[in-house]
């Protein structure tokens, strides 16, 4: 059985890394020197401001790659558009051990990609690095200038923010349509700001162009999941020496429901996976006592519990119908009424134990079809279930075939 499941693991390995497909899409790039070139760039849903990218000319051309020296702007049709600038740009932190006192803004000048989210009489662009997030504005042909926001120590135990961002497009965005109490108001977030640019180029009757993809995504699936599972479990006693039992490979059916949180960017590729299930595992064995000759000892097992894997899940897109997907997870284990006992031939107890599990780990790889049905191998390492118990020590491990049907 778990020859077959490497075999088929390794199968599927081998598929991601030879068949996996990277998606290029339709786009441009404009040089230094102002050329524009329609070419496929490689959309990856970028969650950071990118420092480089990648491209082709064309379907099966090679693939170059690109960065903030080469060109100084590059979109991908009907979806994101960056810039090339030179800007000041502050990058004072929110992290409260690297916070100062001084109220005002650290410029420094730096060459940037900027995300631009929207072309009018009043632009509005974006840099995120994964530390810092900027918004930087642009009044019809001036300068690119950072809208101000930090947050610094009024005094040793009291923080306090500089808004001044406000003051500066209340002065830049004045118009009748918008009044004085939403300049005060405003927050320094993506969809505060987009509705006040908004609010503007209409205003000033601005031909603009809302480069913020808001694409409608799938960002949840909850997912019924049966299973085959293969589990062993062996138990050691570390007081009487040749104490031990093996109850062996046992098969089983379960049952499990999985909810998945698509994370929004990286177009959809990672997620985070949820999957109460239900397992259970019954054994007996039956050994010579080494210490007493001619002694029979019989070991069972009635072990159930509900297993809460949480973890992350990685899917790699082998066309529009096909996903191929690792996860690991951290699997935490609540058993309910399940015994160990230990008793001689004539019925005599030696030990009755309570099952207490520990924590362990769940590695699995799959693939899913038509954004319904699946089918993911899936491995456990060992863990304990007589945590309580320090005379003994234990080792519980199992291997799953799960299938599953996702209902939305």
């Amino acid at each position: 059985m778990k020859k077959q499941i490497l075999f088929i693991a390794l199968t599927l390995l081998f598929t991601i890394k030879n068949y996996s497909q990277i998606a290029f899409e339709k786009g441009y790039i404009i040089s230094g020197n102002n050329q524009k070139t329609e070419c496929l760039i490689e959309n990856i849903d970028w969650k950071n401001t990118p420092t480089n990218f990648r491209y082709r000319l064309s379907d099966g051309s090679p693939i170059i790659d690109a960065d903030i020296k080469t060109v100084k702007e590059f979109g991908v049709s009907g979806r994101n558009k960056f810039i090339r600038s030179i800007v000041n740009i502050d990058r004072s932190t929110k992290n409260l051990q690297n916070m100062t006192k001084d109220k005002n803004p650290i410029f420094r000048e730096e060459n940037l990609f900027l995300q631009v989210l929207m072309e009018g009489n009043a632009s509005l662009y974006l840099f995120d690095d994964g530390t810092v997030r900027r918004f930087f504005y642009k009044m019809n042909d001036s300068e690119i200038k950072q809208l101000v926001y930090k947050t610094y120590f009024a005094s040793d135990d009291q923080i306090a923010k500089n808004n001044q961002f406000r003051e500066q497009l209340y002065l830049d965005l004045k118009c009748d349509n918008i009044q004085q109490n939403e300049y005060e108001t405003l927050a320094y977030t993506k969809n505060a700001l987009m509705r006040i640019f908004t609010k503007y180029n209409k205003c000033t009757n601005s031909e603009f162009v809302d480069l913020d993809v808001k694409e409608k995504k799938d960002l949840f699936n909850l997912t019924l999941r049966p299973r085959y599972n293969n589990s062993s479990l062996s138990l050691e006693n570390n007081v009487f020496e040749g104490m031990n039992f093996d109850f062996g490979g046992k098969s089983s059916f379960s049952l499990g429901i999985e909810a998945e949180f698509i994370l929004p960017f990286n177009k959809n590729r990672w997620s985070i996976i949820f999957e109460p299930t239900y397992q259970y595992y019954k054994g007996e064995e039956t050994i010579q006592n080494s210490q007493v000759v001619g002694e029979t000892l019989i070991g069972k097992v009635d072990y159930k519990s509900i297993e809460l894997p949480i973890g992350l899940r990685r899917y790699f897109f082998i066309n529009k119908n096909v996903e191929i997907f690792a996860n690991a997870s951290l699997v935490v284990d609540l058993s309910n009424n399940s015994k160990v006992s230990v008793t001689r031939n004539d019925g005599s107890a030696i030990n009755n134990l309570d099952v207490k599990s520990g924590f362990n780990l769940g590695f699995g790889l799959g693939c899913k079809f038509l954004d319904k049905f699946s089918a993911e191998l899936r491995y456990q390492t060992p863990r304990g279930v007589l945590a309580e118990n320090p005379n003994w020590s234990s080792s519980y491990q199992t291997t799953s075939l799960i299938v599953g049907y996702s209902f939305f």
